[in-house]
């Protein structure tokens, strides 16, 4: 159970530091914001979820 939690919790950290490295390196019309969401999503699909994210961004807004 404990393994579970920590698990999860590893992938919502990484999920927003690469979402934070990622606002680091674009300029700020690309910028994606951290939140709830943006986490989630990045935690459940990760690089795929991040490419997701991009296009999103770049197409709708």
């Amino acid at each position: 159970m404990l393994t579970k939690i920590t698990k999860v919790l590893k992938r919502i950290l990484v999920s927003f530091f690469m979402l934070y490295g990622y606002n680091l390196l674009v300029p700020s019309e690309a910028l994606i914001p951290i939140n709830f969401i943006t986490v989630i999503i990045l935690s459940i699909f990760e690089v795929p979820g991040l490419l997701f994210l991009i296009i999103i961004r770049l197409f709708i807004y």
